[in-house]
């Protein structure tokens, strides 16, 4: 009996151990909240890599206002509502330096591509974001692309190829990402997606160069820019980058 009641006794301090741990853990992560809550609040917004919008503009766009909790701001919705807002932004990403700045980086459209459809012009960004119109006469303003149907085009909407283009719209996603991680996109005037066995690209204005729908862009964009170094700066022609491991140039 005796050996009986010590047990009970050791249970019960068990079970009273449990509920004190836990009820300090709940009372710390009460003092954490409440310290987040009362010291961290946005007093400054900074903004960076806007040149089209004012930080002004980005900020309202966000939603965002001095005053609000910095940690239990939703950076996914302001990041959301910004692009959304703003058609020419096209990526945004948005930290937090302690203990009172968000901060707010942007990625503008600088080099569209246009698509002529409906006696415009529709401006697209490299995520495939219709970020505007422009009239006919300003193409040169644009890179120019061809082959390529819209359906129902919308500022601010993502294009919508027709059907039977999908596979060539997502080959081209990928290719205008890496032309713009490489920085290239301002060397293009013109990207062709009439045919079926490749795509091609005007570059740097003297050069046809031809790729696979199926090709590394990452490794061939590389190839194509030491495949360019090689060359005389007067001399025009045909890259093939369709070939494993090798390029051919056709003069003209």
């Amino acid at each position: 009996m005796a050996r009986r009641r010590r047990y009970r006794r050791r249970n019960t301090r068990g079970k009273f151990a449990f509920v004190y741990r836990l009820l300090i853990f709940v009372i710390i992560c009460g003092a954490i909240a409440a310290a987040l809550a009362l010291f961290f609040k946005v007093d400054r917004v900074e903004v960076s890599g806007n040149s089209r919008y004012s930080t002004e503009e980005i900020v309202e766009a966000g939603g965002v206002a001095i005053g609000e909790n910095l940690f239990f701001l939703n950076k996914y919705e302001v990041a959301s509502c910004i692009a959304g807002d703003l058609t020419y932004v096209e990526s945004v990403q948005i930290s937090r330096r302690l203990p009172n700045t968000l901060c707010i980086a942007v990625s503008e459209c600088e080099h569209a591509v246009a698509v002529e459809q409906d006696g415009a012009l529709w401006l697209g960004c490299y995520n495939g974001k219709i970020a505007d119109t422009a009239p006919i006469k300003d193409k040169a303003n644009y890179v120019m692309l061809t082959g390529l149907t819209l359906q129902e085009p919308t500022v601010g909407q993502s294009m919508i190829p027709l059907a039977e283009q999908e596979s060539k719209y997502h080959a081209l996603l990928l290719l205008l990402r890496q032309l713009y991680q490489k920085n290239m996109l301002s060397d293009l005037q013109e990207i062709h997606l009439e045919e079926d066995a490749y795509l091609s690209l005007r570059y740097l204005g003297r050069f046809d160069v031809q790729l696979l729908w199926t090709a590394d862009f990452d490794y061939k964009l590389e190839y194509l820019k030491a495949v360019v170094e090689r060359l005389e700066d007067n001399e025009k022609g045909t890259i093939d980058l369709t070939q494993d491991g090798k390029a051919s140039f056709v003069p003209k």
